[in-house]
């Protein structure tokens, strides 16, 4: 129904697709894969006859109908969503099509009555969405289409493409979802594509036998122009003809190691490391918020210790950002109280990149236009060296940040982020528009990072293997915390169903990765003692004072002279500050182990 062949598309020096192939017949299921900035996109927009190719042949099968779904849609000139998406119909929408057209938009969290011009871009996307599948076209072209959807929108929308009979290329990060709905996988890759005619759970493994195989022939090819160099230098020449030949050869053989374009590296993900945070992040108990009379946290729970990952998923507008900012102390809560810990250095991953000024130099948005330099974990860095951790090209320093991908600009809001020290990230949607090798990076560097995670997302593939426990919603402001991933939930949701109790789905709800002081049984100890209250509310003064003591310490140990200048005040300046460390660690231990007694005792209340 669709063939392109030979697609040649250069952009600047460097050729994007040189040529890129693609078959697409009836009810084939292909997702197409390759890193950002590949050409994937591009080559979409060959295939929907949006963008001009230099070289090579497009045809479509007459008659065959070709629904794409755009980066940035465009709804001007419709006066509601629903008009919007009965456009996409290629007759006058009938009795059924508008049925259709409502569900989809209902499907995807909107009701058909929006303006375009209040929605935002999350909303024009999912409108955009809703008009590419409503024609059940003979070819849907989808380039991110999880992409502001929830948790249960993209289960929604598994479900939609599973049932239609269309030809679907696929573009996504979610591996879930390429996983469902592939059958052939195609590989865009330096220009050309590769075909699998499998599913996208075998790609990674063909992919990486591939790259292996060319690393060989390359390094074959190297071992042979060295053998001719050295003939050309000490062999034979008295038949001069064949030498001649031979000579064509060696520089044949350089011109294709020279045009040879090797694969593309790996993003650098480091995270500058704040000094370790208290054992303690943050206690919530008895938490509510509300705005306009709508309960969107009530009387929630919780403790999140140094070096958890925990995870916050829900629908749109259930409440994840509010909580989120609750957990972190950037909203009061209504009641309640929310503590946090000591030592916090918090680092917020700004996906939604709000924060980027699209007219700024990338160098700029790196270095905050203060010069070609950058610290990086105390040590200075030239801003380009830093980009191309990132796999920014060096001329890219001066490109406007307006004129970058989705994905580059995913990659410079996560280098801003890992520049400055932390101990406590907060992801909201991280995976958006990230490739899915840095999106395997990003996972490793969560899983050795040493301090706290927050992280907000629905893409349960990175749930699964980036967090230690995920606080979910259960509606009417309720959130419940769940040990593991996401299918955690969905395998503790299910016992629940059957009569059995969710697995921690009290306030103490996972294991901790440190050995957790556990209170004594509340049959016990139903009231505190005297001492014991007096200690809890001495504790925190204590715990303030060694931090300032600590604090102070640091700033003498920062001078670089001072070991040189007077070694037996760099020797009693560092003991003190192990004691002082050592000091803090038990004070806080000892208050954790007294407001965990204080919660079970308020939990079963006085005798």
């Amino acid at each position: 129904m669709l063939l392109l062949q030979d697609i040649s598309v250069t952009f600047g020096v460097t050729p994007l697709l040189s040529g890129a192939e693609l078959a697409i017949a009836a009810g084939d299921r292909v997702c197409l894969v390759g890193r950002n900035g590949s050409g994937k996109s591009t080559l979409l927009r060959i295939a929907a006859g949006l963008v001009q190719r230099d070289a090579g042949d497009r045809f479509v099968q007459p008659g065959a109908t070709i629904h794409y779904l755009p980066q940035e849609p465009d709804l001007s000139g419709f006066a509601t969503t629903l008009a919007y998406v009965e456009a996409g119909f290629s007759a006058e929408p009938a009795a059924d099509s508008r049925h259709r057209a409502l569900y989809l938009l209902k499907e995807l969290g909107l009701s058909g009555e929006e303006a375009p011009a209040a929605l935002s871009g999350g909303e024009a996307r999912r409108a955009a969405l809703a008009r590419a599948l409503a024609p059940s076209p003979d070819i849907l072209l989808l380039g991110e289409p999880t992409n502001h959807l929830d948790l249960p929108g993209i289960e929604r929308l598994e479900r939609e493409l599973v049932g239609m009979r269309s030809g679907i290329v696929l573009i996504s990060h979610d591996r879930r979802l390429l996983e469902r709905i592939s059958r052939t996988t195609i590989w865009l890759d330096r220009g050309i594509t590769r075909i699998l005619p499998q599913g996208f759970k075998a790609f990674e493994p063909w992919r990486d036998a591939v790259l292996e195989q060319e690393a060989g022939e390359q390094h074959k090819l190297g071992r042979t122009i060295a053998m001719e160099e050295d003939w050309l230098r000490y062999g034979v020449t008295a038949r001069r003809t064949r030498n001649q030949r031979r000579l064509a050869e060696l520089h044949a053989l350089r011109r294709k190691r020279k045009e040879h374009r090797a694969a593309q590296g790996t993003v650098r993900l480091e995270a500058a490391q704040a000094d370790l945070s208290g054992r303690l992040v943050a206690v919530a108990h008895g938490v509510s918020k509300s705005y306009g009379g709508r309960a969107i946290v009530r009387n929630f729970s919780t403790r999140i210790m140094r070096g958890d990952r925990v995870g916050i998923v829900g629908p749109n507008g259930a409440g994840k950002t509010t909580l989120l900012n609750l957990l972190t102390g950037a909203l009061m809560p209504d009641a309640g109280e929310v503590r946090l810990g000591t030592h916090l250095a918090q680092v917020i991953l700004d996906q939604r990149r709000e924060t980027l000024d699209p007219e700024q130099r990338l160098s700029d948005a790196l270095t905050g236009g203060s010069g070609d330099t950058l610290t990086i974990a105390g040590q200075s860095r030239h801003v380009v060296g830093y980009m191309k951790d990132f796999l920014f090209r060096p001329e890219q320093a001066r490109t406007p940040v307006g004129v970058l991908s989705g994905g580059e600009r995913a990659r410079l809001t996560l280098a801003r982020a890992f520049a400055r020290p932390s101990n406590l990230l907060v992801l909201d949607e991280p995976t958006n528009d990230l490739d899915l090798e840095t999106l395997d990076l990003l996972q490793e560097r969560l899983a050795e990072y040493p301090g706290t995670v927050l992280l907000v997302s629905h893409d349960r593939d990175f749930l699964d293997r980036a967090v230690t426990s995920v606080i979910a919603t259960e509606g009417n402001g309720r959130w419940i915390e769940y040990a593991g991933g996401y299918t955690d939930i969905l395998a503790q949701r299910a016992s629940a169903g059957r009569g059995t109790p969710p697995a921690k789905a009290s306030v103490t709800k996972r294991p901790r990765p440190v050995t957790e002081v556990r209170a004594q049984p509340a049959a016990r100890a139903r009231r505190m003692s005297f001492n014991d209250q007096r200690a809890l509310e001495m504790l925190t003064a204590r715990v303030a004072a060694l931090q300032t003591q600590i604090a102070g310490l640091n700033a003498v140990l920062a001078d670089p002279n001072l070991y040189a200048r007077d070694p037996g005040r760099f020797g009693a300046t560092t003991g003190a500050l192990a004691v002082a460390r050592d000091e803090l660690a038990a004070a806080e231990e000892q208050w954790l182990t007294l407001e965990m007694l204080r919660e079970e005792i308020d939990k079963v209340g006085p005798t």
